[in-house]
């Protein structure tokens, strides 16, 4: 089929293709099919385009369609608490190495009264224990184009440079409230040397437990009323142990690990859980959590090494605190320094760890 051939038959078929839905914008209608061998005949292309010079695109640079969103979020760690559980107080200043507690106790006799009598006496024996601190820092170094190339990704670079000089501070203080300085006076709630010996929890029904109340496998599966015969008998040993100054109406802590926590939401038969048999009997009684004090693991580095821990806490007894987390100095910046094209500043803290003053009105137990 010619040229002429070709015309005639499109022209023929047109009415045809319209009527099939077939249609052309204005100005490009086909005028003919294509004739027999056009198909293979480059040289009829003349509106073909030349063969390309540079190597082959895709598109545009993937950074033209890329947004930054403003809205920075910063990586969790796992919260600050020792200064929820037992309080927190400032005591002395950065100068200091030591400080003395004054402690005083009366002692005495009595004798029987005559006129003429002197017997029976009364004194008084004062004690200085004493703690050290310990002081820490951290360096914050930023440069010039540092600090414009993170602003042209849309971050204050030295805000976070502060950020994160207070995060490690604090971070490194929560650690001493629980764990002290190794080779100084200086203890944690977890350590200090004049609490007593740990309380060991029942064994539990479940057969290959012992005396769990979780594990990571298998979750809960200590019954609620084991639960709170563990909790029952820690608040039992604090009444013996401080003579009757304790008793079920005082104002306790209990402090256990999240997951151990999971164990106080357990219901019994009767629809009751743990918390709520705890808030009838032991109205004053607060829980707190405290990875720290979770099993020693990988994926808690921080963990007790004897297993899953737990401690009841006497907040005050007849008006005396039980102790408290001191630190004498919780962030001091001192001047920054210009370099050539860059600052530096330091920061420090200092902690005087877990003051304890009344290691009695703590009972601990381990292996919950």
């Amino acid at each position: 089929m010619n040229l002429q051939e070709a015309r005639q038959a499109f022209e023929s078929d047109r009415a045809r293709l319209m009527s099939l839905g077939i249609s052309w914008e204005d100005g490009a209608e086909p005028t003919s099919y294509l004739p027999d061998g056009w198909g293979s005949d480059v040289s009829l292309a003349v509106d073909a385009q030349p063969t390309i010079q540079l190597t082959p695109s895709s598109g545009i640079p993937w950074i033209f369609t890329t947004t930054v969103d403003p809205t920075v979020y910063h990586i969790l760690f796992a919260p600050n608490k020792a200064a929820v559980i037992f309080g927190e107080q400032r005591k002395g200043s950065w100068v200091d190495d030591t400080i003395a507690f004054p402690t005083v106790e009366a002692e005495g006799e009595v004798s029987s009264y005559g006129d003429w009598a002197n017997n029976g006496m009364v004194s008084v024996n004062a004690n200085w224990p004493m703690r050290q601190s310990y002081l820490f820092q951290v360096i914050k170094k930023y440069g010039e184009r540092e600090v414009a190339r993170a602003g042209a990704a849309k971050l204050n670079w030295i805000a976070e440079i502060d950020r994160s000089a207070a995060t490690q501070l604090n971070k490194f203080s929560n650690l001493t409230y629980f764990f002290g300085i190794a080779g100084i006076q200086n203890y944690g709630l977890l350590n200090d040397p004049n609490l007593g010996a740990s309380l060991t929890p029942i064994a539990k029904s479940e057969a290959g437990q012992g005396t769990l109340w979780f594990n990571a496998t298998t979750g809960v599966f200590a019954s609620p009323t084991e639960v709170y015969a563990d909790i029952q008998f820690m608040v039992e040993q604090m009444v013996i142990q401080t003579a009757g100054l304790v008793d079920a109406e005082s104002k306790m802590v209990l402090v256990v690990s999240p997951g151990a926590e999971v164990a106080l939401a357990s219901i019994n038969s009767f629809g009751v859980n743990v918390h709520k048999m705890l808030k009838e009997n032991f109205p004053n009684m607060r829980i707190e959590t405290a990875v720290q004090y979770g099993k020693l693991s990988t994926a808690n580095p921080q963990g007790v090494s004897a297993g899953n821990f737990a401690q009841l806490i006497v907040e005050e007894i007849e008006g005396q605190d039980t102790g408290y987390m001191a630190f004498n100095e919780k962030m001091r910046e001192f001047a920054v320094v210009r370099e050539l094209s860059a600052w530096k500043q330091k920061a420090m803290s200092g902690t005087w760890g877990a003051i304890i003053r009344m290691p009695f009105a703590i009972v601990s137990m381990v292996g919950i």
